[in-house]
């Protein structure tokens, strides 16, 4: 099949050069904001134009705690096995980030501890890895604007097992720091309250060839749902991030990732349009320019 195909929110991509093979990553049920959520697949392809699959990457053990919103799958190899993180949720539990692993990036994925890894009182989704410059793992995610209003990134050190947290959360921004994020109409339609609702959604780190550290992340803009990019100013993890002006991808389209091409292009992908299930997804070829990066014309 093509790339067109496939519905996809939230495409992840992980490169096995040495096998010459791309894997694709995905939120799978076809509505996967109801219903029960029924694990996560995989597809691969040489070109990045056609792919085979899917084949079940993840499906949940009948003791699995979570039973829907299973969003977001992320693969990283680290320390010789794949780890994916994911977000998930069930009745009167909250959604957090759970790591999954396998010794395939294709998997199967077990969970690697009995539930997630993200703080067990917050709302928590879209929970990244990033390994520091001491080669400490951290996990990078969202405290849902659901439960906090203003939505805000976090950074949250982890053991090197990536079995249990080393410490506090670090808070790293919120929502409405981004000059372009724009408050959405819809979450307080009909109610009585009076907070402002901000969204953060799936934050992706990429070191730049100088060495600068950037965050892609998602809310909602001026056109729908857009993509930025901030910066930390001291290259470490813990910031403190300044927000660029502009968003990278302006009108619905985002929760985003870079990746590298086996000919060494620069590529962005993500969803669009956010219209489910009309989602695809969107590779655009990029490019590092000083401190942050754009699209390549």
């Amino acid at each position: 099949m093509k790339t067109e195909d496939i519905q996809i929110r939230d495409p992840f991509m992980l490169p096995d050069e040495t096998a010459g093979v791309y894997y694709l990553f995905k939120t799978t049920t076809v509505n996967s904001w109801v219903g029960k959520g029924t694990g996560f697949d995989c597809y691969t392809s040489r070109d990045l134009r056609e792919w085979t699959g899917p084949t079940p990457a993840f499906r949940p053990p009948a003791d699995f705690w979570a039973t829907t919103n299973f969003w977001a799958p992320e693969v990283h190899r680290f320390n010789g096995r794949y780890y994916m993180f994911a977000s998930f949720k069930a009745e009167k539990r909250y959604r957090g980030t759970q790591i999954l692993v396998s010794d395939a990036a294709s998997g199967p994925y077990v969970p690697l501890t009995e539930g997630p890894i993200t703080p067990p009182d917050w709302e928590c989704l879209d929970g990244t890895l990033h390994v520091d410059a001491e080669g400490n793992p951290w996990i990078v995610f969202c405290h849902e604007w659901v439960q906090i209003h203003n939505g805000a990134i976090y950074a949250l050190q982890l053991s090197s097992d990536l079995k249990h947290a080393v410490g506090r959360p670090r808070f790293l921004f919120n929502a409405s720091e981004g000059p372009w994020v724009r408050r959405p109409e819809w979450p307080e339609k009909g109610t009585s309250r009076h907070f402002p609702d901000y969204i953060t959604d799936g934050p992706f780190l990429h070191r730049l060839a100088n060495g600068s550290l950037i965050m892609l992340w998602s809310s909602m803009g001026g056109k729908g749902y857009a993509m930025g990019i901030a910066r930390s100013e001291t290259g470490a993890v813990t910031g403190p991030w300044r927000q660029q002006a502009e968003p990278l991808w302006a009108e619905d389209g985002g929760h985003g990732m870079i990746f590298r091409t086996f000919d060494g292009r620069l590529m962005l992908t993500f969803h669009r349009p956010n219209n489910t299930p009309k989602e695809r997804a969107v590779m655009i070829e990029i490019e590092e320019a000083g401190d942050t990066v754009r699209i390549k014309e």
